[in-house]
Parts: C-alpha cells; structure tokens; sequence
C-alpha cells in the first residue's frame, strides 16, 4: 500500500519524465511493446521507492530506474547473444533539427529522408553505452551530470562514451551533418 504522499510525489517526480523513459526503454529493449513493459515496472519501482528517498534529480533519477529495469528485463527475456537495437522511430526529433523552414523540392525531400535513414541506423549500431548516451545527451537533452546519475558512471566516463560514440557516427555518415 503506498502512501498519499508518494502518489504526490510519484506526480511531481516521475510523471514528468515518462516520456523520456520511454524513449530510452524503447531505445535499449528495441520494441515499443516492451518498453510500455519496461516503464510500467520502472514507474511501481519509482513509487515504491518514494515512500522514503530523496530525490535531487528527478529525471535522472527516474531514467537511472528505468534502464535498471531495462536490462533486468532483457536479461530475463531476452537470448544473451542478442544485441540491443533502438527504436529508429525516436530519432525524428533529432531529424527535425535537420530541416529547414522552407517548402523543399521532391528532391530535397528524398534526400532528407535518406539521410534520416542513415542517421536512425547509425545510431542503432552503436554499442549499448555509446548508444543509450547519444540518446539521453543529443536526443533527450540530458547534462552529463544527469546521464551520470542515471547510468552509475563518473561524469569522465560519458564524456568519453559521448566524445567516441559521436565520431563512430561521424565515421559511419561520413562526417557529414
């Protein structure tokens, strides 16, 4: 049973952040279906956490719950030679960045989504660490500070994931932007 305080919490704390949960559980497990999974039992551990911790940062916080849950879930459903793939859906927002305001020429248009396409699948090649950092710094706007909270490294060590994972994308598109 929680309590009505851990409900208000759990509203101010977690609920802000679902979305983003759910774009890094959808990143890691690679499956929309399992990602509501994933943030369900993420949100029933939030809560139940609530009960008595402290929070300084919500976000990170509550990301650093679900992708403990995350690879809780795929080390239970998942075959141990599988690799993570991302959901390629979640990096329109990062496509958006890309186009510009004016009307494009069918040409133009092709040639974006292409590069959207290459982009998409560049990231979901990364290696898991590499990946879920992109995710949570280019993508969901994270500090470093916070993706270190919510993936248990020293500060130093997603600036190297970050600093690595951006040139292996650079390699892959050809160092083009």
């Amino acid at each position: 049973m929680t309590s009505e305080t851990a409900r208000r919490r759990f509203l101010e704390i977690v609920a802000p952040s679902l979305d983003d949960a759910y774009s890094l559980a959808k990143w890691l497990s690679g499956s929309a279906a399992d990602a509501e999974d994933i943030v369900q039992d993420a949100a029933m551990r939030a809560l139940q956490a609530l009960e008595s911790a402290h929070v300084e940062r919500p976000r990170a916080w509550f990301l650093a719950i679900t992708r403990n849950s995350a690879m809780t879930w795929i080390a239970r459903n998942r075959p141990k030679a599988l690799s993570f793939v991302g959901d390629l859906a979640d990096l329109e927002t990062w496509e958006d960045a890309f186009a510009s305001d004016a009307p494009d020429d069918p040409e133009q248009t092709l040639m974006q989504a292409e590069r959207g396409a290459e982009v998409r699948s560049a990231v979901a090649a990364l290696p898991s660490p590499w990946k879920e950092t992109v995710v949570m710094r280019d993508i969901q706007g994270l500090s470093y500070r916070d993706i270190a909270a919510a993936t248990q490294a020293p500060i130093g060590t997603v600036m190297s994931r970050l600093a690595r994972a951006r040139a292996a994308l650079a390699k892959t598109l050809g160092g083009r932007r």
